[in-house]
């Protein structure tokens, strides 16, 4: 693949708490996106409270990168006023741009700040005419709904070249709903996705029920592990890069502000790669975190179907620990090193641990020969072969 993406094409990246966050930067994020504890939509994510908003922010621009901010929700009037003080805060705290969807928030930041406007995916800009109505509004970049076809994002951004940068998803889940518009979590549990709150229930097991056979429950079958009629596919477009930068796109983002340091900086390591021009088995690198089957979505694939096959996800390996930031690299002797871990999953004696790293180091090796450990946070030192740095994964294979 030819590098033709460096200080062209930002590749963004999620992060639900500050430790995931710098995994992203550690493996080669040009920017992420957070959210606060209110008015975004992935409530369950662990997100960032006031405090750490500012602490990121400074460890974001100390490294010269950028941070986003979500507040799209769709809100009610109750939620005005403490918008309109969110608003305040996070221009005081210096962000560079908030992610929004809803008019009345975009009018809200408008009119109370000069921070740069993004407009979410769930906003679901398909058009040129729509993309423009925005950028009249003062929105400095469109992330298009992820149903357009290449053709469509291509016009998109001739149309709004010089007047807004155009983002879309390269990576990660998607919802069955039109953009992630969906009524069937507050239908069904009372938890409204639209405020950041999905239950998820289209990745629940279903069985049929026919009318006059009340008491006879018949499964919808797929698989060993259960049905999934209603998941779609994950979106993968590692080998797609290179159109949509011909396209125009600015920005590539990742989803998964839920998702753990193992897949972010698993995800995040793999498209730089790419982006870099690296000679590299992308898709084998990706296969090894947790995933459903790859689709090319409705951006590639004329077949539209194949995007809402049903899917369970799958994965070969798990997070084992993350390399601590103190007390690294301390040489015990000429053959190893004693490097401190934070421990994720248990770790036994024995287990094969590959090292997840946007160093050289990727992909290698070695035999865990210490006691087991299984405490999560739990901090230790072990022997280690290789001279690891702060937020490189160790990953153990699933048995």
């Amino acid at each position: 693949m030819k590098n033709k993406f460096e200080k062209t094409v930002e590749l963004l990246a999620p992060a639900g708490d500050l430790s995931r966050l710098k995994t992203a930067f550690n493996f080669g994020a040009d920017a992420v996106y957070i959210g606060g504890k209110e008015f975004g939509l992935r409530a369950k994510s662990g997100n960032f409270s006031e405090d750490e908003i500012i602490e990121a922010v400074k460890y974001t621009h100390a490294l010269g990168k950028k941070i986003y901010v979500t507040v799209n929700i769709f809100a009610k009037n109750d939620d005005i006023a403490k918008i309109e003080k969110y608003a305040l805060f996070l221009e005081n705290a210096g962000v560079d741009a908030v992610i929004i969807s809803d008019p009345g928030v975009l009018k809200i930041f408008k009119s109370l700040t000069n921070l740069e406007i993004h407009i979410s995916t769930q906003a679901n800009v398909c058009n040129s005419y729509a993309a423009m109505q925005y950028v009249e509004l003062g929105a400095n970049r469109i992330i298009l709904a992820r149903e357009l076809p290449i053709k469509d994002i291509s016009e998109i951004c001739k149309q709004l070249e010089g007047k807004a940068d155009i983002e879309v998803f390269v990576h990660g889940a998607m919802c069955i709903s039109y953009s992630g518009r969906c009524l069937m979590s507050k239908y069904m549990t009372g938890r409204d996705a639209n405020r950041g709150d999905c239950a998820h229930p289209c990745r629940y097991k279903y069985v049929l029920l026919e009318e006059k056979r009340p008491d006879e429950f018949f499964p919808v079958e797929e698989d060993t592990n259960g049905t999934y009629i209603m998941n779609s596919r994950d979106l993968c477009l590692i080998d797609k890069l290179n159109e949509l930068a011909d396209a125009g796109v600015a920005s590539f983002k990742i989803e998964g502000r839920m998702k753990n340091e193992h897949y972010i900086g698993g995800v995040v390591n793999t498209y730089k790669r790419a982006m870099n021009g690296e000679k590299f088995d992308y898709t084998s690198e990706l296969e090894k975190l947790p995933h459903r089957p790859f689709t090319t979505g409705f951006t590639f694939n004329d077949e539209k179907k194949e995007v809402e096959k049903s899917a369970a996800s799958i994965s070969n390996f798990q997070i084992a620990a993350v390399v601590t930031e103190k007390n690294q690299n301390l040489t015990t002797n000429g053959e190893s090193n004693d490097i401190q871990i934070k421990i994720k999953n248990k770790i036994s004696t024995g287990d094969e641990i590959e090292v997840l790293s946007p160093s050289s180091l990727n992909g290698k090796t070695f035999i865990f020969s210490g006691d087991t450990v299984s405490v999560p946070e739990q901090i230790v030192s072990i022997d280690c072969p290789y001279e690891l740095k702060a937020y490189d994964i160790l990953c153990k294979k699933i048995r």
